[in-house]
């Protein structure tokens, strides 16, 4: 495309984090979204797992999905909810907690490679023109 589109470049751009994302999750066993969970989980109380998609921005049947593959790694327990008999929350186990700091250390490590590579104020206007296109999504402000 000679005449690259806002919608291709924030695509292509999610696109190849996650791939990368993905493959060093892959190197210990492991995909983005386990990562993405292990970071989204309360590593001291825990999560109900209600909230966990609306938090992820996953469907319902890729989080079961994921959250089986966890459980079967011993990266996770499911414990019915005290305050609600009908809930599940979710905690992380021990080496849940082990799998979340280096899920942690990797989003850190990204952040500040970019940060080495692209000055303070263009990441701030990155960060501004972000917010300005998820609010006018949000706000059905497009179509």
């Amino acid at each position: 495309m000679k005449d690259k589109t806002i919608d291709y470049i924030l695509r292509a751009t999610w696109q190849a984090v996650a791939r990368m994302y993905n493959e060093e999750a892959a190197k210990y066993g492991a995909t983005m979204a386990t990562g993405f969970a292990l970071l989204s989980i309360d590593k001291d109380n825990g999560t109900p797992s209600t909230a966990l998609g609306p938090k992820m921005g996953m469907e319902a049947t890729s989080l079961t999905r994921t959250l089986k593959s966890m459980e079967d790694k011993g990266l996770i327990i499911r414990k019915k909810n005290p305050f609600d008999g009908r809930g599940v929350l979710i905690y992380l186990t021990e080496f849940g907690k082990e799998k979340r700091e280096l899920s942690k250390n990797t989003v850190l490590k990204f952040n500040e490679t970019l940060k080495q590579h692209i000055p303070e104020e263009k990441l701030q206007h990155f960060i501004e023109v972000s917010e300005i296109i998820n609010e006018l999504i949000t706000e059905k402000k497009i179509f």
